[in-house]
């Protein structure tokens, strides 16, 4: 099939596949600016991905091991202009040469450290932009181009890491959040900035729960040259605007480009807050959805939304796909959408029209008092969902008699009725939890077989509203754990994962799956555990379980799945056409991240970050680790 963009293809192929003295690089987060994670990259294969040692090994220095849970290392680096380009969780930028790990410049934002995100510091990527009009000046010409936790946009000289004079204020444009903030934390921006001819376009990440009243999502679009504001989307639409208390749709993951239409594609949050919307009648539009803009001008040219009046927190969390498959004989464009539901919907490029059939499903409307549920739900008929939707007093899982009867208890006293169950009073089981399904880590997918891989987590979350008067005696009482006020509204939320007394999920494993799914017919091809026991049971027991995950695959030319993510320290591969395990290399922490792969010198490394994620309590550090398969004399 052909490649999509131009542009795309200039960056990534330099010499023919089959000649090792090339270049292969990885400009984009994604790979390419539509997403695939593909590299034509094919040195490293079945047959000898066996070999695979550590070529070098690079420290941020960036960790505060004192306080590990307040970062997460998930940055994906890019490899272009003959540099890797890596940011760290505090929004250092650091440039190393490919071939060494050797650093050749360093950039510190000087970031605020203190500020307790309610996302953790993050900082997943950065862009890169190479400027094609002629000029006397080449400083900028090229520029790496980072958005920071403190909502900051900063320009640097690819070259030196010089800040970009002609932009902004010496280099950075202070866009700060998009509405006044309760505290200083609940605004923050944590995915790579994209960029669709001469404009940046940059999402948000927004506290979840905090009130109604909640920032706005504004996407907001800046010349690239001078950082002047070009344009900006408010996805949520506040039907009867007067009565709506609302905030958010937000998109805090990452966006994609498709060049040649000049369009960008936001994978939309949900409307503020989760887990109640009496405040915000009606479908919540274009909250949940996927959202095409002209990126020249921000006009809207269609919105498909996943899921109507969200009260479940499933927001879009990963970056949309843009692939071309074969459907009805045809090749056709598409956007590939993964959701935290374990639904993957599939929408034609140009008019966001499934691809395959979606039903609007009769669910539940039985929620508390002001509650206004929709009647229906979007449901696509292909592909299946990755995951379990539903968990119930037989599906209980333990490793002793001890720990499985206290799983059936805590099954058996809450209400479990299936995906689009409504939040209430009486204690609900949400399967899967809000970390999906999928998340963040996104999918990838190879053209020429047509699969698209992507991981899943399966691990259920308790969920409670507590009336308003009862809201604050009952956090005090439990230490506040797993509490949020969403303020402005009847109800504060308790959301608790459904764990048994010895702290492991009380469903069945596996708890953590890698699957590919054939999108030419839409049918799954396999699926396999990814992720042990080994970095989180008592002296190392290592059981083949499958662990929850953040982060996601990447697809080589030979065939090849890498991917970390899970809560093990180890980067894995797998084989593309079977999910068969192939190999996995040892890290010095975790990596819940996605990883990246390139050639340089006739050599093909496979890169990522070795730091682990605040939240999941893996092993923390500030490696950048390159595998590759060693010369032979």
């Amino acid at each position: 099939m052909r490649f999509r963009y131009l542009t795309s293809l200039m960056l990534l192929v330099c010499i023919a596949p089959s000649a090792y003295s090339q270049t292969i690089e990885w400009p984009f987060y994604g790979a390419d600016d539509g997403g695939q994670r593909h590299s034509q990259a094919d040195q490293i294969t079945a047959e000898n991905v066996d070999q695979l040692k550590i070529a070098w090994t690079y420290r941020t220095g960036d960790i505060d091991l004192e306080n590990p849970e307040g970062t997460s290392f998930e940055n994906t680096p890019l490899m272009v202009n003959d540099r890797l380009y890596v940011c760290t969780p505090h929004n250092w930028v650091i440039a190393l040469d490919p071939s060494s790990g050797a650093e050749l410049w360093t950039y510190d934002s000087q970031q605020e450290q203190a500020i307790n995100y309610g996302n953790h510091y993050v900082c997943r990527g950065v862009a890169f932009w190479q400027d094609a009009e002629p000029s006397a000046d080449m400083l900028c010409r090229q520029q790496i181009v980072m958005a920071t936790n403190d909502a900051r946009l900063i320009a640097l000289d690819a070259d030196t890491g010089t800040p970009c004079p002609k932009f902004g204020i010496n280099g950075q444009v202070n866009m700060g959040p998009t509405a006044p903030v309760v505290y200083a934390g609940e605004f923050q921006i944590t995915s790579a900035p994209v960029i669709v001819g001469d404009v940046i376009i940059v999402g948000s990440a927004i506290s979840d729960n905090v009130r109604a009243d909640a920032p706005p999502g504004t996407v907001r679009a800046y010349d690239v040259r001078t950082g002047a504001p070009r344009w900006d989307f408010d996805p949520l639409i506040r039907e009867g605007a007067s009565s709506v208390v609302a905030g958010h749709a937000n998109v805090w993951s990452s966006l994609s480009v498709d060049q040649e239409r000049g369009l960008v594609f936001l994978p939309v949050g949900s409307a503020s807050p989760d887990f109640y919307g009496g405040e915000r009648p009606g479908d919540n539009r274009h909250a949940n959805s996927v959202v095409a803009l002209r990126g020249a001008t921000g006009e809207l040219v269609w919105a498909y939304q996943t899921v109507h009046h969200d009260v479940w927190d499933l927001d879009l969390p990963a970056q949309p796909t843009l692939a071309t498959i074969q459907h009805d004989g045809k090749d056709k464009d598409v956007v590939i959408v993964p959701t935290k539901s374990g639904f993957v919907f599939v929408l034609d490029r140009d008019t966001g029209v499934p691809i395959f059939e979606v039903h609007e499903v009769p669910v539940s409307t039985n929620g508390v008092d002001g509650e206004m549920l929709s009647p229906t739900q979007p449901i696509p008929s292909l592909p299946k969902p990755l995951v379990p939707q539903s968990l119930t007093v037989d599906d209980a899982w333990g490793f002793t008699f001890f720990d499985l009867a206290a799983c059936r208890d805590m099954i058996k006293s809450a209400k479990s009725e299936g995906m689009f169950t409504p939040p209430g009073t009486h204690s609900m089981i949400m399967f899967p939890g809000t970390g999906g399904g999928a998340n963040w880590g996104s999918g990838a997918f190879d053209e020429n077989s047509g699969l698209y891989v992507i991981n899943t987590s399966r691990v259920a979350h308790i969920i409670t509203l507590i009336p308003r008067e009862d809201f604050e005696a009952e956090r005090i009482a439990s230490h506040g754990d797993g509490f949020a006020p969403q303020s402005g509204t009847p109800y504060g939320l308790r959301r608790d994962l459904l764990l048994s007394p010895f702290g492991v999920p009380c469903n069945a494993p596996p708890w953590g799956m890698i699957s590919a799914i054939d999108m030419s017919s839409g049918e799954l091809v396999w699926e396999s555990s990814i992720g042990t026991t080994e970095d989180l049971a008592p002296l190392g027991i290592s059981l083949d379980l499958g662990t929850p995950n953040f982060g996601g695959p990447i697809i080589t030319a030979s065939g090849l799945v890498f991917i970390g993510a899970a809560m093990d320290n180890y980067l894995r591969a797998f084989e593309l056409s079977s999910g068969k395990e192939l190999w996995k290399g040892r890290l010095p922490a975790g990596a819940q991240t996605t990883p990246m792969t390139y050639m340089v010198d006739g050599q093909q490394y496979v890169v990522i970050a070795s730091g682990a994620h605040g939240m999941s309590g893996t092993t923390p550090g500030d490696y950048i680790v390159a595998f590759s398969i060693p010369k032979q004399d």
